[in-house]
């Protein structure tokens, strides 16, 4: 096994990573392909990737970032959807010497992929990760939603037409070039956060950076992908992904809060799986954690995993100190409805005194 930095890895590695990716059950998610590795790496010394071998072959790869203190996490731990290693057939690592060839105590993670036979079993918490199905076409999707939420779809084509006629014709770009349609997204999501009491993640320098690279990656299996509904030439309604052939990976949702009574936001959601489904991707992820947004527009739920293996040590009980205690309290609420209400309107609240 070598350890490198991402940037590090040869176009023999790369080529190799991506053929086990193709050759893999689960939905190709484009935070698993080395062009993600390679963006987190330029804004996140600690990323590193360990490549095992059989023989002078690439068998396997292991995507992490390793902490001051020997603590292993997942690349991009916070902001990647999707997680694990990628392993070639019957590559299986004993994972208390996989750790300890990567130098580090512990391996965490929150939102790893299924059939990640390596991890799982270490597995604390399973989450749903909402999906939308549009294999079989955009108007198969349509009728799926004219079905399970008819409300929601009349609802909102209503309101995009009433946007049409009050605001000026409205106009979708699936993949928008222009660094100022981007900016704006990043203003209001960044204005979202601090609304609802949250962290604002692009305050964190290494957050913004990252979405500036993907922003200008354009690789076949990774692509940064900025869709903007506009209405009147006005940009209403943005998000920024990240897609492959067949996985649009919904990341970073945000509308214009004067037009909110339109619902933007979603109107932007149906057209990109129109565009999508245009494209030949067959599915949307729309990430983990509940929402109602989320809740209307989903045709099934895939499980992602939260936990970390460890290995025996002063390390893992670092591990179990710094998360763990946080993680079960995250937990306790999330089971909760009435408990987890009450946080978001408290967070709420303080984020309105915050505000000058």
């Amino acid at each position: 096994m070598r350890v490198l930095r991402p940037e590090e890895l040869g176009e023999r590695e790369r080529e190799r990573w991506r053929e086990l990716r193709a050759a893999a059950d689960a939905p190709r998610s484009p935070f698993m392909e080395p062009e993600f590795a390679v963006a987190v790496g330029r804004v996140r010394p600690p990323a590193r990737v360990a490549v095992l071998y059989e023989g002078a072959e690439p068998a396997g790869f292991l995507p992490y970032e390793r902490g001051p203190l020997g603590q292993g996490r997942a690349i991009g731990l916070g902001v990647s959807d999707c997680q694990g290693a990628v392993l070639g057939p019957g590559t299986a690592p004993e994972t208390g010497g996989l750790l300890r060839a990567c130098s580090v105590s512990s391996f965490a993670f929150d939102n790893l992929e299924a059939g990640q036979d390596l991890f799982v079993p270490h597995a604390a918490e399973e989450h749903a990760t909402y999906v939308i199905d549009v294999e079989k076409g955009y108007e198969t999707y349509e009728s799926v939603l004219r079905t399970q939420s008819p409300k929601f779809l009349k609802t909102t084509l209503a309101k995009e037409r009433r946007l049409d006629r009050r605001a000026g014709p409205v106009r979708f770009v699936f993949d928008e070039r222009d660094p100022a349609a981007l900016r704006a997204l990043m203003e209001w999501k960044s204005a979202q956060y601090r609304r609802t009491g949250r962290q604002d993640r692009f305050a964190r320098e290494w957050i913004a950076r990252l979405v500036g690279r993907l922003a200008e990656t354009r690789a076949p299996q990774c692509t940064g992908t900025l869709s903007v509904l506009y209405a009147g030439g006005r940009p209403v309604a943005a998000h920024f992904g990240l897609r492959s052939a067949s996985v649009l990976a919904c990341w970073f949702p945000a509308y214009d809060p004067e037009f909110a009574k339109y619902s933007p936001g979603l109107v932007l959601h149906l057209r990109m799986a129109e565009a999508a489904a245009a494209e030949g991707i067959g599915l949307l992820d729309l990430g983990r954690g509940p929402a109602e947004y989320k809740d209307a527009l989903k045709t099934g739920e895939l499980a992602v995993y939260e936990g970390a293996v460890t290995r025996p040590g002063v390390g893992a009980a670092l591990h179990w100190l710094s998360r763990e205690p946080v993680r079960r309290a995250h937990g306790f609420v999330r089971a909760r409805p009435r408990l987890a209400s009450l946080a978001s309107r408290t967070l709420k609240g303080a984020a309105r005194l915050r505000r000058p």
